[in-house]
């Protein structure tokens, strides 16, 4: 057969990668040359630079705060290690990160725990949002679902509440959420997932549903999710 002169023949020899015995490539001399720097801490990964927040607190939940500041605090420190300062002049808790802080995403997780607790969660559930990644808060207005006024709006709060907050509390059992209903406003605690489910009921009941039927609903939510997990 006649070889083209333009066309070049590579021995095997002039292969540079070996393979070894067990089927994988040896490293070559540049594998071996690669530079192999360690994995940056937070406080590297913001160039010595200090992250501040500033959570406004309500004047009603002032008192709250210091009522329960030592577990508010207490968390933060010892376990986000951040620098908490309550501000009573400015009504507000500012945050800091320092050299001790070891989780990237510290500041933020404290930021949203403290917005949580001045929305009106208590301690103990607000905490979730801390020690746990797939805890969000959701917050929304009734008038964002369905534009309402007088007797209109207080029976649709009125609704969602329920006689001693049963229809509250069968939604949070239900969706294995939290609910704050401040006013016309409405907070969810929770996963995702939760929020959708009492959201949803939340949102049937502002647009005129019965308590009853969305208890029906709730119960079938509610065995899906024992069944789940």
């Amino acid at each position: 057969m006649q070889i083209d002169p333009e066309e070049h023949i590579i021995n095997a020899d002039d292969i540079l990668v070996t393979i070894n015995s067990s089927g994988n490539e040896s490293s070559t001399p540049m594998d071996e040359d690669k530079p192999n720097f360690p994995a940056l801490k937070p406080h590297e990964l913001r160039s010595g630079k200090q992250e501040r927040r500033k959570v406004l607190i309500p004047p009603h939940r002032m008192s709250p705060l210091r009522k329960h500041w030592m577990k508010i605090y207490t968390p933060l420190v010892e376990n986000m290690r951040l620098h908490v300062k309550m501000n009573e002049k400015a009504r507000a808790v500012e945050l800091r990160t320092c050299q001790e802080t070891e989780e990237a995403g510290a500041i933020q997780k404290g930021a949203d725990f403290v917005k949580a607790f001045s929305l009106g969660f208590e301690v103990d559930d607000a905490l979730a949002l801390l020690r746990l990644d797939d805890i969000y808060l959701d917050s929304f207005e009734v008038k964002d679902v369905k534009t309402l006024h007088g007797d209109n709006l207080s029976r649709a709060i009125g609704r969602i509440v329920g006689k001693d907050g049963k229809t509250r509390y069968a939604i949070e059992n239900a969706s294995r959420t939290r609910i704050v209903v401040a006013d016309t406003k409405i907070h969810i605690l929770g996963s995702f997932a939760n929020i959708k489910i009492a959201r949803d009921a939340v949102v049937n009941l502002i647009m005129g549903a019965s308590p009853g039927k969305v208890y029906s609903h709730l119960r079938i939510v509610g065995s899906r999710l024992k069944e789940r997990f």
